[in-house]
């Protein structure tokens, strides 16, 4: 009887050397996939960055031919911090950053709140007229700003002597405000301000966006109860909407600390490469590229770019302390 019964059990099945590959693929092909930006990362961020830090201890003109380096500590360091032009470049950059940097959120602020208050249907476009210089390319408009304030024929100089020169019963009433002749926008004392101004032209697009798309997240509970409280928009502004944006603020204030300490295209292409007279316009960034690409020290270059990298992050941790601060002191508060 027991020899008639038939086992319906199945055979195990053999693991085969193929399935235990497949078993283990699932854990690294994920990597595979994204292994291309680490390796482009690699490659073209941290390598260059590491082999920058690795130059700026070391003489090297490549432009001279393959030469090899020679190893000299801190004298990159040293000749670059007693360097006057670097001083002069280094003044002149704080200068603009400040010059456009500070008008750039003094301005955006309160027009994002203009912005969000006042328009509805059209807000999209509004946004896209502001936001438009943002995304135009850097040497076109350095270009067009270059023509604008061009000495002979510029629309800046036309507009202001038009001004100057009006009469009024013989008396020219404005002449000790506006010119009345063209002013040569080259000159020493008008270089800087006029890189400003095209890099708050630019960017202060940018910033309102920012602070727009905070606004858009505060709640409007908080606005309904202002009003029906009887405070005006400028209170609501006040009290509402800027203790609301400090952390876009935050944001937006640390991104200008970089960029604004990075400034290379717009006095690059206004001065012609040059810096202007008496290196008037000359940024660090500039004055990094031409020691690296003109002078063919890149080994001096790159300590100035570690110099300007420790400026940088010194700066964004302070106003990253200021405010924690003050976030800190209103939690206590609290």
């Amino acid at each position: 009887m027991s020899a008639n019964i038939i086992s319906t059990s199945k055979p195990t099945e053999k693991t085969t050397t193929w399935h235990q590959w497949r078993a283990k693929s699932h854990k690294w092909v994920p990597y595979l996939f994204i292994s291309p930006f680490f390796i482009i990362f690699l490659v073209f961020g941290i390598f260059p960055m590491l082999f920058s830090l690795y130059l700026s201890f070391h003489y090297w003109e490549p432009a001279a031919g393959l030469s090899a380096m020679e190893w000299v500590g801190w004298e990159n360091y040293q000749f670059a911090l007693t360097d006057d032009w670097f001083h002069k470049s280094l003044y002149n950059t704080f200068w603009m950053a400040l010059a456009s940097g500070v008008p750039q959120h003094l301005v955006a602020i309160p027009l994002a709140f203009f912005i969000h208050t006042s328009f509805k249907r059209a807000r999209n476009g509004v946004i896209g007229v502001y936001f438009l210089p943002y995304i135009t390319s850097t040497v076109a408009v350095a270009m067009i700003f270059t023509t604008l304030f061009s000495r002979d024929y510029g629309l800046v100089n036309m507009v202001l002597t038009s001004i100057g020169t009006i009469s009024i019963g013989g008396i020219e009433p404005f002449a000790w405000i506006f010119p009345t002749q063209n002013i040569d926008w080259n000159q020493p004392e008008y270089t800087k301000g006029m890189i400003s101004f095209v890099v708050f032209w630019r960017y202060v697009g940018w910033n309102t966006i920012l602070y727009l798309s905070a606004m858009q997240t505060i709640p409007k509970d908080l606005y309904e109860a202002a009003t029906i409280d009887g405070a005006s928009r400028i209170k609501q502004f006040f009290y509402i909407t800027l203790p609301m944006l400090k952390p876009m603020m935050f944001f937006a204030i640390t991104l200008s600390i970089i960029g604004s300490l990075q400034i290379f295209e717009e006095p690059f292409i206004i001065t012609n490469g040059t810096g202007g007279i008496d290196q008037a316009g000359k940024s660090a960034a500039m004055h990094m590229y031409i020691t690296a690409f003109q002078e063919g020290d890149f080994g001096t270059a790159s300590a100035i770019s570690w110099i300007l990298f420790m400026i940088i992050a010194t700066l964004s941790w302070g106003n990253n302390k200021l405010f924690s601060d003050k976030n800190q002191g209103e939690s206590d508060e609290n």
